[in-house]
């Protein structure tokens, strides 16, 4: 019987350490990701216009990049109830529980407005399925020198935004938004 109560003490003991271990973990951010979910801008109009969207799969987070022919000035990334497409006020039905906005401080178009970014179906612009996060990109449209896409995201959750030079004269604004919290 000592024995019995030995082992059934024993086994009490592994199975509360086994579970107090992974609450220790959970308290720890995913991934080292501490970017919050709050909006990110940065100030500029630019003349540069937008020339390519396009996404990444990573282990901690979906990314989306915004291709500019120029230097990046300004955006604002935030999440929103419903995303707008610019100049008519309608909504861009957006997959996903939450809704992000991309606001671009730079056309679309060229100088002889015309489009330099025209995806063949703009609610669907790039394609995200099997990603963990993001849900769709839409191209909500370019009306006097800003450019709105809505990001459709699976929830509200950490997202950061920045600027990298390149390709060549041009720039990219990244978005990531991580898997999770």
């Amino acid at each position: 019987m000592k024995r019995f109560l030995t082992v059934l003490a024993s086994l009490a003991l592994f199975v509360g350490l086994g579970m107090t271990a992974p609450l220790a973990a959970d308290a720890a951010p995913f991934c080292g990701i501490t970017w919050g979910s709050l909006q990110k801008t940065r100030a500029g109009m630019s003349t540069a216009p937008l020339t390519d969207l396009r996404t990444g799969r990573h282990a901690c987070y979906d990314r989306l990049v915004v291709d500019l022919d120029g230097a990046v000035s300004g955006y604002s990334v935030r999440y929103v109830s419903a995303v707008h497409r610019p100049g008519s006020g309608s909504v861009v039905p957006l997959a996903g529980a939450a809704d992000l906005e991309v606001v671009i401080l730079a056309p679309a178009y060229d100088d002889r407005g015309r489009a330099t970014y025209s995806p063949a179906r703009p609610n669907t612009a790039v394609g995200v399925s099997g990603y963990t996060t993001l849900r769709q990109v839409a191209l909500a449209g370019s009306f006097e020198g800003e450019t709105t896409i809505g990001l459709g995201v699976r929830a509200r959750l950490p997202m950061r935004v920045f600027v990298l030079p390149g390709p060549d004269d041009g720039s990219r604004i990244v978005i990531d938004v991580a898997h999770r919290w």
